[in-house]
């Protein structure tokens, strides 16, 4: 039954943290009781805690936030006050209080007090005297009397070494701001500046090494105004999840734009984020030939590193930004409306600083154009798919096809990087038009005429396939995702056109392939000559596998001098690499009967310039890229004028034009091509083309898309359209 309490007995009430904390009924406390400690506010008990001053401010604080109060706020004030009552923030009296509003502090202060007091309050070697209340009368059955214990705080356990080292380290850091506050000041203030900086330069980071300039950098970015009313908006835990995200994307775009100023200055475009990361595989290889493979190891680990770094290095930035922006709410919000307002005003009146205007949104503009492209890239595959299917000559029969060539010695050859800079930018064209004159007289003196044009290839700088398979398909092929769809479609290739005839053996001679080559198949090739398989003992030249003229010599001895036992005729492939990026080493003409197995090239290749040398002076790479388009045109006109016959019929081009930093920002994507032949029936068949008679086309010559070529070219010498649909 219960009873009602008397004078001087004990009851328990427990307590906010489970604890029980023992008053007595009525009474008045004795002289060595414990104080009675304030109400506890809020509680609705009308009970009383045992609570030392400091704590019991922290709680007042707490309550006085209420429950919608921030919650940062009142964890702060009230692990303060627990610190304050910590032997450790006891034993050290140079220390402010932690208990102190942080709010009240400088910046830097503010943030270590907090930081301090919340790892205090968890720190499990931090001790809170035990609350107790001496009852004057006799001591209850259930609730025994405590002696008091007031001054005398109870044995603590220790706590992980992690905690205590940790806020050592905290404390530390605090004592060394305290005793250098100047130069606290001026570290936190550097390193806010230079987060903004580096946030700053990757919304602007251009997307071409022309616009890398101071004026692309001067402008107002909308993102950054945007980013900051958001952000500032946001409470502490997701302001920190979203401002570490939107560091991230930020960096992962600039990455993107570095990667476009590369792809602009090599290939003529940006980088496609869908089809262009196999293309990384080939550049590692580049620069193995080119520069070793040491120094590419370390440029590999460089990048990657680079990458991950600007990625963190970005996301703290932008949180750092995040944090002083809540901080300063009210000068923020003052800020970025001046700043909306300048944006705003700089967009209506069109300012602009050296060409740029000073309102920018470029990052967002970015972020759009990729999302666009992506989705037209998704597109464009199925599209091209279809149109891969239809083929205006996929069902002639093979009697139906080239009948006016039939009895030729056919031969299709690529020069590396042979465009139309070569022939007209004013550096390289004097030494190669010289060469292309030189030669069209030599020919013409063995008996030789030719024609030549232009085509507009399907590639710029780079990626040869594209123009390989451009040209010998029909189909404008642009990118990685086509020439995969070309390659498995059965779609009629010019070369595979000589094959269905019936009458032609078909070779390819490849110094550039070093793996396998399933391409074999669609261009209709009975065999192929790799870069191992042609005896070459010599050293490499950069990237090219051995010299053109080896390659040429090597297609003579074991192709081009066999007697036709079968009575067929000949039609080969053949990819000349020589002049291939960078230019150096270039190898020089030999006598043709001293090339031997290659090793006579030896003492050329190690007495020529080094890639390194090279890549690094743009001068002197379109110097020597002229260099190297000489050789390979001499190498291929000198052949032709010792083996060639009647019969011989000589189709050469380029693939596509050299990189933008050797053709020029502006240079065209034109190649030059020529029909070389001694029989003046083949080039009647194309007077209607308006080519230029020799080697050299005009400015004005027709200029064709490449993937025009191969219908013309079967038309003109009698091939019959029986088109194939889907």
């Amino acid at each position: 039954m219960d009873t009602e309490p008397t004078p001087g007995d004990a009851i328990a009430i427990p307590g906010e943290d489970g604890a029980r904390a023992e008053v007595k009924a009525e009474a008045e406390p004795s002289e060595t009781a414990a104080p009675e400690r304030p109400e506890a506010a809020g509680t609705g008990t009308g009970r009383v805690v045992d609570e030392d001053p400091a704590a019991a401010d922290a709680e007042a604080k707490v309550t006085a936030h209420g429950t919608d109060a921030d919650p940062e706020i009142a964890a702060s004030d009230t692990e303060a006050a627990e610190v304050a009552d910590s032997p450790e923030a006891a034993a050290d009296a140079e220390a402010p209080e932690a208990a102190a509003d942080a709010s009240t502090a400088t910046e830097p202060e503010a943030d270590a007090k907090a930081t301090e007091a919340s790892e205090a309050a968890t720190d499990p070697e931090a001790s809170v005297p035990e609350a107790t209340s001496t009852p004057e009368g006799p001591a209850s059955d259930t609730t025994p009397a405590t002696p008091a214990t007031t001054n005398t705080p109870r044995p603590t356990r220790p706590g992980p070494r992690t905690w205590s080292s940790r806020l050592g380290l905290r404390r530390r850091v605090r004592g060394w701001r305290e005793k250098h506050p100047v130069a606290a000041r001026v570290v936190s203030w550097t390193v806010t500046v230079l987060a903004a900086a580096i946030v700053y330069v990757c919304l602007q980071m251009p997307t071409t090494l022309n616009s890398l300039r101071p004026a692309e950098f001067m402008r107002l970015p909308a993102e950054a105004i945007m980013g900051a009313v958001v952000l500032m908006s946001v409470p502490r835990r997701p302001r920190i999840v979203l401002a570490a995200f939107c560091g991230a994307l930020t960096a992962v775009v600039a990455i993107l734009n570095m990667l476009d100023m590369g792809f602009n200055e090599y290939l003529g475009r940006g980088f496609n984020v869908v089809l262009d990361w196999s293309l990384f595989g080939d550049a590692r290889g580049y620069l193995d030939d080119t520069l070793g493979g040491t120094v590419t190891s370390l440029l590999t680990v460089g990048v990657v590193l680079f990458v991950l770094l600007l990625i963190v290095l970005v996301a703290l930035a932008v949180v750092r930004l995040s944090n002083l922006l809540a901080d300063h709410k009210a000068e923020a919000s003052r800020g970025a409306l001046i700043a909306g307002t300048v944006w705003i005003t700089c967009t209506a009146f069109g300012l602009q600083f050296a060409g740029v205007p000073l309102a920018a949104d470029h990052t967002a503009a970015i972020v759009k154009l990729r999302a666009q492209a992506i989705r037209n890239t998704l597109r464009d595959e199925a599209e091209f798919e279809k149109v891969a299917k239809v083929d205006a000559f996929g069902n002639t029969p093979g009697s139906q096809l080239v009948p006016d060539l039939r009895g030729k010695d056919m031969i299709f050859t690529f020069i590396e990087s042979y465009g139309r800079s070569a022939i007209e930018d004013p550096i390289m064209a004097p030494g190669v038009d010289e060469t292309l004159a030189a030669d069209t007289k030599a020919l013409s003196k063995a008996g030789f005429a030719a024609k030549s044009g232009w085509l507009t290839s399907a590639t710029y700088g780079g990626s040869s396939w594209l123009g390989h398979s451009t040209t010998m398909s029909g189909l404008w092929v642009n990118n990685q995702q086509r020439y995969r769809t070309v390659m498995a479609s059965d779609h009629l290739s010019l070369t595979d056109a000589f094959k269905k005839t019936g009458d032609f053996d078909t070779i390819g001679v490849m110094p550039g392939v070093q793996k396998g080559w399933p391409e074999q198949s669609f261009y209709g090739l009975d065999k192929v000559y790799n870069a191992f398989q042609l005896g070459y003992k010599g050293p490499k030249f950069s990237w090219s596998t051995m010299p053109d003229q080896y390659t040429l010599e090597q297609f003579q001895k074991r192709v081009h001098s066999k007697p036709r036992t079968d009575g067929k005729s000949l039609m080969s492939m053949i990819i000349l690499t020589s002049s291939h990026q960078p230019w150096a080493p270039i190898p020089k003409l030999v006598p043709w009967d001293q090339l031997g197995n290659g090793s006579i090239f030896d003492a050329i290749e190690k007495a020529g310039n080094k890639a390194s040398d090279v890549i690094a002076d743009t001068t002197k790479s379109r110097e020597e890229y002229g260099k190297s388009i000489q050789y390979s045109v001499n190498s291929l006109t000198q052949w032709l004028e010792r083996y060639g016959n009647d019969n011989t019929v000589l189709v050469f081009l380029g693939d596509h034009q050299p990189i933008a930093r050797v053709s020029g920002n502006h240079a065209s994507r034109d190649v030059p091509i020529s029909i070389v032949a001694k029989d003046p029936k083949v080039l009647a068949k194309i007077d209607s083309w308006n080519w230029t008679d020799g080697l050299r086309p005009a400015h004005d010559a027709p200029v064709w898309k490449m993937s025009a070529f191969r219908d013309k070219f079967l038309t003109a010498y009698g091939s019959t359209p029986h088109p194939k649909t889907n």
